[in-house]
């Protein structure tokens, strides 16, 4: 992180600082490519456009088919000046060499000129494949998917992953940006909820919160009553009492830095008895797990920590049986919690995943696999600067639950009939975003509260 008196003055000093590292790791020139929308239906019906995380981490801007080019610290845009036709159905915009002002580039040139300064330059290839084939034929080689990367584009990837695991003042003024704009739209769900029909009718009061700040979602919104489907992306579930619904949706600002935050509540205002009780399962491993995320500790460990106070909980409740160190080491607790406690945030909402685990696991650690922790995102320790995810949950996955060898495999420590009793939860998790810093950490979504009786008031206040 920046200190005090290092700070830049302008999104264009920043960008130029971000460049002025990844030159000091890397002696090759560097091609990064921003990347073009995909057709739905017919050409000119597209999905929405998004930038490529990696450009945009050093262009600044969300430029569309734009190319840049880093070497020794320095920076050439390459993109093409508005077409008469273009300007005709989409308006005016600005120009290649105002672009090139903006973000600081010390050249400009039209697409036509890239041919000339590709030689010996490395990359990340894109998720769109137009655009990949553009990468292939440029640089004269075919382009693997992201997470196989080899030679100088694997350097640079190693490379990218360092900057960007640590935060700068700019990215963390914009992640607090899309966490305020997230807890608005958290508070705009709960007090849709009494009068909603359905989780579409809370999905629209929340997203239009995102839309009137002129930004996006960070990911399709999970916006339902069957919490135990980890990214149900259906809404058209109706709202009827006693239910529990669960919403794990956010905000991504312009530039492209992203919150994540999950919340779960009760349609009705109020939390039944057994609801109430698991929650506060959940709520205690939330807090238990933030409370250990500081510089030094192993993401591994926190996630652990997780699932140890959870296998407590559950034991405490009657539904699982035995020591809750034993009842991990056996992995019973992911029954009930079969993910990771998180992952790293930034630019991308899982930041960086186009690289598999080149971000989220330190170099030599390989993915378990064990039940309990196959599906961990991050393995290396927290540093100040990183940005996390802490959202463990509570789920009752019929995939899971009813799988004959796992019965059979925990029929001794699972107590199947009080197990019953609790069949008003299908599923509660709770999600916070944390800045880990020099003395501790901060929870950049810590004014969308978490206890149940906050929770409570929020969606009966309406």
């Amino acid at each position: 992180m920046l200190s005090q008196t290092d700070r830049p003055a302008s999104l264009s000093d920043a960008l130029r600082r971000r460049r002025q590292k990844l030159a000091a790791q890397i002696p090759f020139p560097v091609l990064l490519w921003s990347g073009q929308t995909s057709s739905r239906n017919f050409p000119a019906n597209t999905y929405p456009y998004r930038a490529n995380s990696h450009f945009l981490y050093f262009a600044g801007l969300p430029l569309y088919n734009a190319v840049i080019r880093l070497e020794s610290g320095r920076l050439e845009l390459f993109m093409d000046d508005p077409t008469p036709a273009e300007l005709l159905w989409h308006g005016d915009r600005p120009r290649r060499d105002q672009i090139a002002e903006t973000m600081g580039a010390d050249a400009a040139y039209p697409i036509s000129r890239l041919k000339g300064f590709a030689a010996g330059a490395a990359t990340i290839p894109v998720l769109d494949a137009a655009t990949r084939l553009q990468q292939s034929h440029l640089l004269d080689r075919m382009m693997t998917p992201a997470n196989q990367l080899q030679d100088m584009d694997l350097a640079l990837a190693t490379a990218i992953v360092e900057l960007r695991l640590v935060q700068d003042d700019w990215a963390i003024a914009e992640m607090r940006r899309a966490a305020a704009i997230t807890i608005q739209a958290h508070q705009a769900g709960m007090a849709a909820t009494p009068q909603a029909k359905t989780e579409a009718e809370i999905r629209a009061a929340m997203e239009q919160v995102v839309i009137a700040h002129n930004t996006t979602c960070a990911y399709n919104s999970i916006v339902t009553v069957q919490g135990e489907v980890l990214h149900n992306d259906h809404y058209h579930h109706a709202i009827q009492p006693g239910d529990l619904l669960l919403a794990d949706m956010a905000a991504e600002t312009e530039m492209g830095w992203a919150s994540d935050v999950t919340r779960t509540w009760p349609v009705t205002g109020k939390f039944s008895g057994t609801q109430r009780d698991l929650y506060d399962v959940v709520l205690a491993a939330h807090d238990r797990c933030i409370q250990a995320a500081v510089p030094g500790v192993e993401y591994q460990q926190i996630h652990l920590l997780a699932c140890q106070v959870l296998a407590e909980g559950l034991v405490d409740l009657g539904i699982l049986q035995g020591q809750p160190a034993d009842l991990v080491e056996m992995d019973a607790h992911a029954l009930f919690f079969p993910h990771g406690v998180g992952h790293l945030l930034g630019l991308d909402v899982h930041d960086m995943e186009d690289l598999g685990d080149l971000a989220g696991y330190a170099a030599g650690r390989t993915r378990s696999d064990r039940f309990g922790l196959g599906y961990l995102r991050l393995n290396r320790p927290l540093q100040p600067g990183m940005a996390v995810t802490i959202e463990p949950g509570f789920y009752q996955v019929p995939a899971i639950l009813n799988d004959a060898d796992r019965r059979e495999k925990y029929r001794s420590v699972v107590n199947w009939e009080r197990l019953e009793q609790f069949q008003d939860i299908r599923g509660i998790r709770i999600e916070d975003d944390v800045l880990i810093t020099e003395a501790g950490n901060e929870v950049l979504t810590t004014e969308l509260p978490t206890e149940a009786a906050a929770i409570e008031q929020l969606v009966k206040s309406s």
